[in-house]
């Protein structure tokens, strides 16, 4: 079971969560607060080299500021003269966007390499792509990609060499592929498959069912059965496979749902029974005293227990409570009958037992046992409870009514003294598999399910990580896939039925690419010396032979927040850089991250921020000494959360890049928590409304500190800041007014001396990055990399062989 916190994460990471400086002129007003404008006396302290692609100040459009939104936040006066922006229907707004997208293609035509790029990019990517299979009732199921196609395509087969069989093609739904899967649910015996749709990358998602003849494949959809309002939402089938349980939240605000910025509270947990309709489910699980909770669901194995997470914001921490579904009764059809537990009109409370009561520390769940001779049931958990690098425990589920069952566990697997356990999945057998980070790099190993006693580590192919997982409690079998930076990867197949010591990993799938060898580049794992000393992982990857003096391009990407960790991964972007360019990708692993555990994340959240900005500066200025790059050749790239990030480096430091390309990024760190998903984001960056967050915030919010570097003849690196007409998890409000504050103070008169570009892209019917079709990422890609090797002066040296 994922806590929402682990949802918003990948998204973000990707993510997942969750999830994502303006300086400014300050004068003291006797009579009241201090006065924050948008400009402020004090500058940066030195400016970024001039690259080779430039924009004059008279080229930016005009754009309307409204000097009289002020607002009073802890004494201080805040000038936010772009609040317009963040009505993405007006059509102030629209042409707005539409004037920037206008200069921004203008400025990407005149880059040489945006076609020779885009040519590569696609020639590279188009190669068969596979998911990890996972088996459901009899049938074996994997994703599918044959190279070029926008979404991936659902199969299913008999038998691991058995002809494969159409599920689900989300590419027919659309003609611009823009309708992608966003989740997916079997029921427990296999023959029903409720999956959910996206449209346009918003988080909203309909719900459908179909129905699976096992022996065939043959799918047919179930008529009626569509849902709507669903949003950070699983899917949990009782295992009667009579109905399932999802999340929802009341209808949104706007037909044309992603583009609306209204907060999103009261999520609700829902109970359908097939064949009704949604108008008939019942609210299992609400709370309007704390509407900023959100839910998650999962059955216990044997099918007795719901469980329900409840997470308050992307902190690693949630409450765990339960329902026995022994006590519901059941309907005439044979259903969970709800009814008289309904939150809104029911006449009994739900008997929910509350195992964890707090926000403590994060339970995920592996497994349960009933006891023998009335004794009571055990749950095995995955917890950071005392553990910043996390433990499997086992504990009394009876312990719950004393209020004393985080006492009444012991340790299965205890916290590892340096290595991270990311998770732990029980195998068919009485064999638990837990996966590890070990400086960034995944070790499996197989346990003893009874005694948590190591059996054996599981041989791993390289250095890289584990991309995919599938594996259970119902066989012996179980895939992983593995990538590094230089290898799109292979799928390994384990089989314990001969036992768990003589279980030995073998090749299922090998993902072949061509175009390049990856025997020609070499990864390296270098420790920088932050501002105060912690060291801070990073992998430098380039061909081998890279002669170091300064002149490579160079791609520093990172992330550093909500407890994601930046593990290795293949990626055709970066290798299409590094071989078009002769470049070099590196990755830095934040504070902030999780590549540590909660201590490594801790240290670069809320008013520990400024680690992770610190730790990505001496990064950059790491790959300078050590002559790989230099300010002229460095470009920097950010994705949500990462985009804060760059954007914040940036303004604090512009001497050390000579390109941003900021994503989806989080700029308006004052009203993040007031749009869409926003206030769940506060467990990492606090709160604007409390005085202290407050005073950390603004020190480095992109939108409020921006300012011309020191001596008026120095200028910022240049700015690509992208974003989605439909994200509607961070809202391009926060694009679009970082894109007008940049353009204001940097090259508000012809006099300015910033020359480097500041623009910005708006994808239409994009989203935060979830389901975006193959098409609109090789659009967006080659643009990016395009424009930052045009501001970098880097030339073309791929040749085909």
């Amino acid at each position: 079971m994922r806590s929402f916190a682990a949802v918003l994460g990948a998204a973000a990471g990707l993510a997942g969560c969750l999830a994502y400086r303006y300086r400014v002129f300050s004068s003291q007003n006797r009579a009241g607060p201090t006065v924050v404008r948008l400009r402020r006396l004090v500058a940066a302290s030195a400016g970024a080299p001039q690259g080779a692609l430039t924009v004059p100040p008279t080229a930016y459009p005009a754009v309307r500021r409204d000097e009289s939104v002020v607002e009073e936040l802890h004494g201080q006066l805040i000038a936010d003269p772009y609040r317009w922006l963040e009505d993405p229907d007006s059509p102030e707004t629209q042409a707005f966007v539409a004037a920037q997208n206008k200069l921004t293609s203008s400025v990407l035509e005149q880059c040489e390499a945006r076609e020779p790029f885009k040519e590569l990019f696609t020639e590279l990517f188009n190669y068969e792509k596979y998911g990890t299979p996972y088996k459901r009732g009899q049938r074996y199921y994997y994703s599918h990609n044959s190279g070029l196609q926008n979404q991936f395509v659902i199969y299913s087969q008999p038998s691991l060499d058995g002809e494969a069989r159409l599920l689900l093609d989300p590419n027919t739904l659309s003609d611009d592929g823009t309708v992608a899967l966003g989740g997916q649910s079997f029921s427990e015996d296999g023959s029903l498959y409720a999956y959910m749709l996206s449209s346009g990358g918003s988080d909203w998602r309909t719900i459908h069912v179909k129905r699976i003849n096992q022996e065939t494949g043959e799918a047919q959809d179930l008529e009626g059965e569509k849902l709507d309002h669903v949003k950070f939402s699983g899917i949990t089938w009782t295992h009667d496979n009579k109905g399932f349980f999802y999340a929802r939240y009341e209808e949104a605000q706007t037909a044309d749902k992603g583009t609306e910025t209204h907060i999103n509270l009261g999520q609700q947990v829902m109970y359908h029974v097939l064949g009704t309709p949604q108008s008939a489910d019942v609210t299992i699980l609400a709370d309007p005293q704390h509407p900023t909770w959100m839910f998650g669901t999962e059955v216990t194995h044997d099918g007795r227990y719901l469980l329900c997470t409840v997470s308050n914001g992307c902190e690693p921490v949630n409450k765990l409570w339960y329902v026995d579904l022994e006590a519901v009764p059941r309907g005439p059809g044979g259903a969970l009958d709800f009814s008289a537990f309904d939150f809104h009109s029911g006449k009994q409370p739900l008997p929910l037992v509350k195992l964890i009561d707090d926000f403590k520390a994060q339970w995920d769940y592996c497994g349960h046992q009933m006891g023998s001779d009335g004794s009571p049931p055990t749950i095995t958990l995955h917890t950071n409870l005392d553990a910043p690098r996390y433990r499997v425990v086992r504990g009394d589920m009876s312990a719950a009514a004393a209020g004393n069952f985080a006492a009444s566990c012991s340790d299965l697997l205890p916290q590892h003294d340096k290595d991270l356990l990311q998770w732990a999945s029980l195998i068919k057998g009485g064999t638990l598999l837990a996966c590890y980070l070990r400086d960034v790099v995944t070790a499996l190993q197989l346990h003893s399910w009874d005694s948590g006693s190591l059996i054996k580590p599981v041989a791993m192919p390289g250095i890289g990580s584990v991309g995919g997982f599938s594996g259970n409690h119902k066989s012996t079998e179980c895939f992983f896939s593995f990538t590094s930076f230089t290898e799109p990867g292979a799928i390994y197949r384990l089989d314990l039925a001969g036992g768990a010591a003589a279980a030995e990993p073998t090749l299922y799938r090998r993902i072949a690419t061509q175009g390049f060898s990856p025997d020609d580049f070499e990864t390296r794992q270098v420790f920088v010396a932050s501002r105060d000393g912690t060291r801070v992982p990073m992998f430098v990857v380039h061909r081998r032979g890279l002669q170091l003096d300064g002149t490579n391009p160079t791609l520093l990407y990172g992330y550093g927040g909500f407890n994601v960790s930046l593990e290795p991964g293949f990626s055709v972007s970066r290798l299409c850089w590094m071989l078009a360019f002769n470049g070099v990708y590196a990755v830095a692993n934040l504070r902030g991250g999780g590549e540590y555990g909660t201590s490594w994340r801790d240290a670069g959240s809320v008013h520990n921020k400024q680690n992770v900005f610190d730790d990505f500066q001496a990064c950059a200025q790491y790959l300078h000494d050590s002559r790989y790059s230099s300010p002229h050749t460095l470009a920097i790239q950010g994705g949500s959360n990462g985009g804060l990030l760059v954007a914040a480096c940036a303004n604090q430091r512009p001497d050390l890049f000579q390109a941003v390309l900021a994503q989806v990024g989080v700029m308006d760190m004052l009203r993040f928590h007031k749009f869409t998903i926003g206030h769940a984001w506060v467990s990492d960056y606090g709160s604007p409304d409390s005085a202290k967050d407050f005073e950390c915030i603004l020190k480095y919010s992109p939108l409020h500190n921006v300012r011309p570097p020191a001596g008026g003849t120095k200028q910022y690196p240049a700015f690509l800041i992208t974003t989605g007409s439909h994200d509607d998890r961070v809202v391009p409000l926060h694009s679009h007014k970082l894109t007008a504050t940049l353009q204001h103070v940097l090259a508000g008169s012809p006099e300015s001396p910033q020359r480097n570009p500041l623009l910005t892209r708006v994808e239409v019917r994009a989203g935060h990055g979830a389901g975006k079709p193959t098409s609109k990422v090789i659009e967006e890609t080659a643009d990016m990399f395009a424009f930052a090797a045009a501001c970098i002066g880097a030339k073309w040296r791929h040749t085909k062989a």
